[in-house]
């Protein structure tokens, strides 16, 4: 049986709009060992900019 371990971790993206405004992820380190960075929707500023990986504290 394989190990009850994940290799995913939960990230947070936080908006580089500066609006305080985040999405909680998950990525696997092995495939992505890079801090993610994907363009999805603020509602703060109703349109769709940059989010960039942080750590979830």
């Amino acid at each position: 049986m394989g190990s009850s371990k994940s290799a995913r971790l939960l990230v947070k993206l936080t908006s580089l709009a500066k609006t305080g405004f985040f999405y909680v992820t998950e990525k696997n380190p092995r495939n992505t060992p890079w801090k993610l960075q994907l363009i999805k929707y603020d509602p703060v500023v109703k349109r769709r900019v940059l989010f960039e990986e942080q750590k979830l504290k």
